[in-house]
């Protein structure tokens, strides 16, 4: 078998920096190179994600620091070991950076023999990490079966008052899921994005019936009522400082009905400001409920639904992730057949 070749992001936006770095890492590595934050963030949550980011901090427009920040704060990036490669040598700089999610820090000039020992410690260490995960993960097996099929009946719960079918909150998962392994979630992230996005309309719990079931268009009242839905479940799964499951829940919870263009609520957040796994979420549940029956519409077709995606890409939804989902159709297909409705309900 061939040996696995990592991907290393160098991030820099000095050229002759990106030259040195390259230049001691590109007969072991595949690399990858930004000169600016922005750029860095957009191949990080690229489809084909580095394994590891050497990262300047002295950079226009945004330092390594906010970088950095970024991307662990995003649930897609988090898992990504960052090392600072700067000439800030202070010791208060070293624990920012350590502070702000970096695994080391590396001072220029730099010196090939160490950058090449320093990264590869760190890829072994995240390998190690990635092992004792699985191990975990098939050791507590059943109890994330327990755990899953918790937060799905709680999920339901909400699910039921508002007279969806029981498999919607499973389907919908298994597609955010799926969405969020084609931007490169990480397999932690991965199996808590599943678990989270059962708990997606939790808030409808405290709706009233009245304004939930109500059969014709709500009114203005009744919309802003409506609208509390997503505190309300935000409120429900507890503070930021819980659990990484119930945090996340937390977040698609509040922001799975934002909209890219900020005409969303319940904070009219625009574009990446609004969590990624809240805009995964917000995908995966749209087009279950255009693809499923309901009492009030026939299924729509996988084409019909994807053609809503693609009109509503950049005003609704994300149109990167929109791309990313649409380009899974096979898979798509198997989870919609895999979890289809035993009893379907006519529509009326």
């Amino acid at each position: 078998m061939t040996e696995q070749r990592y991907t290393i992001l160098v991030v820099d936006d000095t050229p002759q920096n990106i030259d040195v770095l390259v230049g001691a890492l590109r007969d072991e590595y595949h690399i990858k190179a930004a000169t600016r934050g922005q750029k860095a963030l957009e191949l990080a949550r690229s489809s084909s994600p580095p394994d590891m980011i050497l990262l300047d901090i002295m950079m226009p427009e945004m330092d390594g620091y906010e970088v950095c920040r970024r991307l662990k704060a995003d649930y897609t990036t988090r898992h990504i070991p960052v090392i600072f490669a700067t000439a800030k040598i202070a010791v208060e700089d070293e624990l920012r950076g350590l502070e702000v999610g970096a695994v080391d820090y590396i001072t220029k000039p730099i010196s090939p023999p160490i950058v090449r020992a320093r990264v590869r410690t760190h890829l072994a260490l995240y390998d190690q990490n990635r092992e004792l995960e699985r191990r975990v993960k098939e050791r507590t097996e059943q109890l994330t079966r327990t755990r899953l099929e918790v937060v799905q009946r709680l999920g339901r719960a909400a699910e039921y008052k508002d007279n969806e079918t029981g498999l919607h909150v499973i389907r919908m998962s298994y597609y955010a899921r799926m969405l969020g392994e084609a931007v490169g979630m990480g397999e932690h992230e991965l199996d808590l994005l599943l678990n989270a996005a059962p708990m997606h309309d939790i808030g409808k719990i405290g709706i009233p019936d009245r304004v939930l079931q109500k059969p014709g268009k709500l009114d203005a009242e009744e919309w802003a009522i409506m609208q509390t839905h997503c505190q309300i479940g935000a409120d429900i799964l507890g503070d930021a400082d819980s659990s990484d499951l119930m945090a996340m829940a937390r977040e698609i919870a509040l922001g799975h009905h934002e909209k890219w263009d900020g005409s969303g609520y319940p904070q009219g957040l625009a574009g990446e400001a609004i969590p990624r796994v809240a805009r995964i979420v917000a995908i995966a549940d749209v087009f279950d409920a255009l693809t499923s029956v309901r009492p009030y519409k026939s299924a729509w077709s996988l084409d019909e639904a994807a053609q809503h995606l693609r009109d509503n890409a950049g005003s609704h939804f994300d149109p990167a992730l929109v791309e990313r989902f649409l380009e899974r159709r096979a898979e798509l297909e198997a989870i919609q057949a895999r979890y289809a409705e035993t009893q379907p309900q006519a529509a009326g």
